[in-house]
């Protein structure tokens, strides 16, 4: 017997149907259980490009029965939304030790120097951090990722120098791109970013700094009196994550 077009239509679309219908039912039972389908997350800017968005591709791969929202929000205010009940998930640089939250590093990295091509240190492969002592160096305000600010004021001392830095209101990360093309200061950013702004556009490149290297330490962050199965799950793909792509090896100088 031969099928019509319609019957043939509806052949092809069965398995999408049936596909559908399965998600439908594990929804279902996933409400029962009292799993979220929604995970609310919340991620610092700088870890938009390399790290977050592998992340999201890997949650919604490994869990196409979850929703994910995210919203981009500075380090400082990721752990006290998490303990408000405003997020289930964060992303952070650098956090700030708080109660009701639990974290772990998920990426570790160099910072990097965010520089014009017309910069007189642009010519070197890397950069000591002692060569930026006459430099204006471009950071975000310290109340928005206070360890990571003074972690690379910390880091300028040990090699011999106050630092003359120029903090920029929001959106920091936009800020600090528009003024690197004037060619007379230097920004500091966790690599992956610094990389990713050096080919994003013409004028800017990225540098390694060394003696000494300064680490950026990405954190996940959770609420410690809600861990439902939802979380404990997205924790885990975080973590195979991080192992896959070698984001916990130490940087290399």
């Amino acid at each position: 017997m031969q099928l019509t077009a319609a019957g043939r239509t509806l052949v092809h679309e069965a398995p999408k149907a049936l596909a559908a219908l399965e998600q439908a039912v594990q929804r279902t039972r996933l409400a029962g259980s009292g799993i979220a389908t929604t995970i609310r997350l919340g991620y610092t800017p700088v870890a938009n490009f390399g790290t977050f968005t592998v992340l999201l591709d890997a949650l919604q791969e490994e869990h196409p029965d979850l929703m994910f929202d995210a919203r981009e929000t500075f380090s400082a205010e990721i752990p006290e939304r998490l303990c408000a009940g405003d997020l289930d998930i964060g992303l952070a640089l650098s956090p700030q030790p708080l109660d009701g939250v639990g974290g772990e590093i998920l990426r570790r990295e160099a910072v990097s120097a965010l520089l014009s091509t017309r910069h007189r240190l642009a010519v070197a492969p890397k950069i000591p951090l002692a060569d930026l002592r006459d430099e204006t160096l471009l950071l975000f305000p310290r109340r928005l990722a206070p360890a990571y600010y003074d972690r690379i004021v910390a880091a300028c001392h040990e090699a011999g120098f106050a630092p003359e830095i120029c903090a920029f209101e929001d959106p920091p990360v936009n800020a600090m791109l528009a003024r690197l093309s004037g060619g007379r200061e230097v920004g500091l950013a966790p690599a992956s970013f610094a990389e990713h702004a050096a080919m994003a556009g013409t004028s800017v490149t990225a540098r390694d700094v060394v003696d000494p290297q300064i680490a950026a330490d990405l954190s996940v962050l959770w609420p410690t009196n809600d861990m439902s199965p939802a979380i404990a799950s997205v924790l885990a793909t975080a973590r195979r994550c991080a192992e896959r792509h070698g984001w916990l090896r130490s940087p290399t100088m």
